[in-house]
């Protein structure tokens, strides 16, 4: 059956009538408040609707409700006692002890006995209740507003339409499911399927719930998080073709930006039987690289052309060089000089000479015609026999401030200078520029030091050709709602971070400046594998950092943050506090879950999620759903709905 004609036959139910079945029974409320419900129940009844697993919705229907009629939804956390349980406890030890040598079967139990033995039971957890209003339509409140005695109620266990029906149900939507919306899976309880199970109960996902906002995948490795990662996309690339409208205007195309750590999403993948996702919008799907690959755009930088771009990539990349003249190089100032300033403006100009002229000695190729101009100086201009003011090669510009460094001390121009100027020619910053090309500590002392030779293993980050940053084009290729695949995986952590920091800057730099101009922007969504290893820390509270200011303005922007982790407890609690959507499938570990648990109600599934390893076993909490949902996710597939 076709989505439309799901969400048309969930739109036909009558819940309040379709819920009261008896074969659906399974007991009686004994105790009831805003939060708490216990319930009286039997063997009988649990076996007839096919056992009663932790975390199983049931309704508890008002049996007095006349034309107000009242559903409170319940979740089962698992058993409660009852008041008469001593007293079975003790006459079961009885019981044993009379037959321990002779037999022991049940059935040797009066009739009176047995009926009393199966009794037991149930602690529920009030989600909230279902209710009409004044005009009729059903509407659901994540509390209520109102208790009545418990025995007013009966409970039932929903299945078919109208469990359905309640799991889909939207916020603040006339009929369950709608435009946007996308399967996702379907209800599962438990891990174990023992008990007969009824008709499958599809879920859906409004994909609406997924732009703008914040979304979190938690789980351990290979249970499913990238299978999720795949259907959420799927849903959203989905949403735009459709006739969908949001607050009654048409979705306009939604870009999405993948950080691909380990090359599942751009690569055929073996493991899931090759189900990668460009092979389902290959014509919109745009894949990048930090290497040269067949299929592939190659992330690289003209470091000639961008030299501030290709500075901070360098930098980021000798972070942990502590030597004195690598630090120094790596503090070089270059921010652009006032325009009106002629002498800060010379000097920066010369430090961009130097630098141009330190990637050339370290073997970067050069752009075609490519010339290094700067202002010199009459005196040294003479002394080189060269004047930089018309423009050298690469070969000689290395030489020209090979010889201002090898004579700084000796050749009399430059005392002359200082003596006339109050300073020196050269500022500290191109000193330390001088020092990284000569590889000379000092002015005429012996090439000893590393110097430009540091730079060599960034070459394969280099272009000579490139007419337009990849920065730019990922962007334009996102507001025209193309998919994005950042390859990173043939990349070390230190530069998978460095260009997920850089194109995550350049998203939010464009979209702040749409903003700001009140220019129109279409959303951008962001996904993000491995996130343990690229978002800040827990305790990290520098809200400038590039991640925390997605998060908390991403929102405004139209930018939404998808991202996965086995590591929760890791990630910073500015991006935590700011996610609305929570796919959670199993973790091992109690730091994990005590963190999970203080969202929403996901205590009440930490005991679940320690034990159930299945693969695409998942606790859903979505924007638009009141409640957490257990849902066993759909198998990716590489075919269009």
């Amino acid at each position: 059956m076709s989505i439309t004609n799901k969400l048309r036959s969930m739109a036909s139910v009558d819940l309040f009538k379709e819920a009261v079945v008896p074969e659906a029974f399974v007991g009686r409320p004994f105790y009831f408040d805003f939060s708490k419900m216990k319930i009286l129940s039997n063997d009988h009844w649990k076996e007839t609707v096919g056992g009663i697993a932790a975390g199983t919705f049931l309704v508890a229907v008002y049996d007095n409700a006349g034309d107000r009629p009242e559903i409170v939804l319940l979740r089962v956390l698992g058993p409660t006692t009852l008041p008469s349980d001593s007293d079975v406890v003790a006459a079961m030890v009885d019981h044993y002890k009379e037959n321990a040598s002779t037999d022991t079967s049940a059935s040797k139990l009066d009739n009176y006995t047995r009926y009393e033995f199966q009794f037991s039971g149930l602690e529920c957890r009030v989600l909230g209740s279902f209710y009409l209003d004044e005009k009729g339509r059903t509407q659901f409140g994540a509390d209520v507003d109102n208790f009545y005695g418990p025995n007013n109620y009966s409970v039932y266990r929903p299945s078919g339409k109208v469990l359905e029906y309640i799991v889909n149900f939207r916020d603040g939507e006339l009929i369950p499911g709608g435009s946007g919306d996308q399967r996702i899976g379907e209800v599962r309880y438990a891990s174990s399927r023992r008990h007969p199970m009824n008709d499958s109960v599809p879920v859906y996902v409004s994909a609406f719930d997924y732009l703008g906002k914040r979304t979190a995948l938690f789980g351990m490795t290979r249970t499913g998080k990238s299978n999720t990662v795949k259907m959420i996309i799927k849903a959203t690339a989905e949403l735009a073709p459709s006739k969908a409208k949001l607050s009654g205007k048409p979705v306009p195309p939604i870009g999405q930006i993948i950080f691909d750590v380990n090359g599942e999403y751009a690569n055929d993948n073996q493991q899931d039987q090759g189900t990668a996702l460009y092979q389902l919008y290959g014509n919109d799907v745009t894949r990048y690289s930090i290497l040269e690959k067949t299929g592939f755009k190659v992330m690289k930088l003209n470091f000639f052309k961008e030299v501030v771009q290709g500075f901070e990539m360098i930098s980021s990349g000798l972070q942990d060089d502590k030597a004195i003249y690598t630090q120094a190089f790596m503090n070089v100032n270059w921010e652009p000089a006032d325009p009106t300033d002629f002498s800060a403006k010379t000097r920066y100009e010369r430090r961009k000479a130097c630098y141009q002229a330190i990637l050339a000695e370290a073997g970067f190729s050069l752009p075609a015609k490519f010339r290094i101009t700067f202002e010199g100086a009459k005196e040294l201009n003479a002394a080189t026999g060269r004047d930089p003011s018309k423009g050298l090669s690469a070969e000689e510009a290395v030489q020209w401030f090979t010889w201002v460094w090898d004579n700084y001390d000796s050749a009399p121009f430059f005392a002359s200078y200082k003596s006339s100027k109050g300073r020196e020619w050269a500022d500290e910053d191109l000193k330390s520029l001088m020092r990284f090309l000569t590889r000379k500590a000092k002015p005429g002392a012996q090439a000893t030091e590393a110097g430009f030779r540091k730079l060599i293993p960034f070459r394969d980050l280099h272009t000579s050709t490139l007419q337009k940053s990849y920065e730019e084009e990922i962007v334009e290729l996102l507001r025209d709602g193309k998919i994005v695949i950042i390859d990173l995986s043939q990349g070390n952590p230190d530069l998978q971070r460095t260009y997920s920091d850089r194109l995550c800057a350049a998203i939010f730099r464009e979209a702040m400046a749409r903003f700001i101009k009140n220019e129109p922007a279409n959303f951008i969504q962001m996904y993000f594998e491995e996130a343990h290893n690229l978002f800040p820390k827990k305790n990290e509270s520098d809200l400038t950092l590039i991640y925390n200011r997605i998060a908390k303005e991403g929102a405004k922007l139209n930018l939404g943050l998808v991202y996965a982790t086995q590591e929760v407890s890791s990630i910073s609690a500015n991006v935590l506090k700011n996610t609305q959507n929570w796919f959670v499938s199993h973790l091992n570990n109690n730091d994990e879950l005590r963190e999970v648990s203080k969202y929403y109600d996901f205590e009440d599934f930490v005991e679940s999620l320690r034990r159930t390893t299945d693969k695409g076993f998942i606790r859903m909490k979505t924007y638009s759903n009141a409640f957490i949902v257990p849902v066993q996710i759909d198998r990716f597939s590489a075919v269009k709905s």
